[in-house]
């Protein structure tokens, strides 16, 4: 059996490790370096640590012929249907059937600005998948399994409360006020889950 939770830490690890390296060596040859940390963003590769530690659980589960496709970008990509393709993170199939499917996001930094961003894209991904399933686009699969990991870097800004933020004539959901974006990210997570639009959500910081 996987230690997750060591394996887990390694993932952690190879994360800031590679953005590191990217943000060091993005722009040596141009010498243009991107603004902030865009630079160590637009490397790619820093969440392979994830990626590769649920294909190892995949693996583990002892599933009948299943094929993993991680790193090809190709047989990552999925039909949709409020738009033609999505490039996921990892995708697993038996035989002609879809068997799962995962997202993998992580978010360091701007933590106000990009809140509402990843929580948009983690509903509206999740809505364009299920509504494609539900149009057939996956015959013969049976419902397929979706995941969701999300890492947040553990920083003052994303552990401390933030304001209230007061409404007219609407008010705000009581349980997001003046919670961290920590807080505010794992009742996303929950909710996810509980509105069923992905089977599992994994939130850590």
């Amino acid at each position: 059996m996987i230690d997750v939770e060591t394996e887990l830490g390694k993932a952690v690890k190879h994360f800031w490790k590679t953005r590191l390296s990217q943000k060091k060596r993005q722009g040596a040859s141009t010498g243009r370096k991107d603004a902030g940390n865009r630079a160590a963003v637009t490397g790619g590769k820093h969440a392979d640590g994830f990626v590769s530690l649920i294909a190892a659980i995949v693996q583990d589960a002892g599933l009948p012929g299943p094929t993993i496709h991680a790193a090809e970008k190709t047989a990552r990509t999925l039909p949709g249907f409020f738009r033609p393709t999505k490039e996921w993170d990892l995708v697993v199939t038996s035989g002609s059937n879809l068997v799962a499917v995962v997202e993998v996001k992580s978010q360091v930094g701007s933590f106000g600005n990009n809140f509402n961003n990843r929580v948009e894209e983690a509903l509206g991904n999740a809505s364009d998948f299920w509504t494609a399933y539900k149009k057939g686009t996956f015959k013969p699969s049976q419902r397929p399994w979706l995941g969701y990991l999300f890492m947040l870097e553990e920083h003052e800004k994303s552990l401390r409360p933030t304001k209230r933020v007061d409404l007219s004539p609407f008010e705000v959901d009581s349980a997001f006020q003046q919670l961290s974006y920590a807080k505010k990210y794992e009742l996303v997570c929950e909710r996810l889950v509980r509105e069923l639009l992905y089977d599992a959500a994994c939130f850590f910081t």
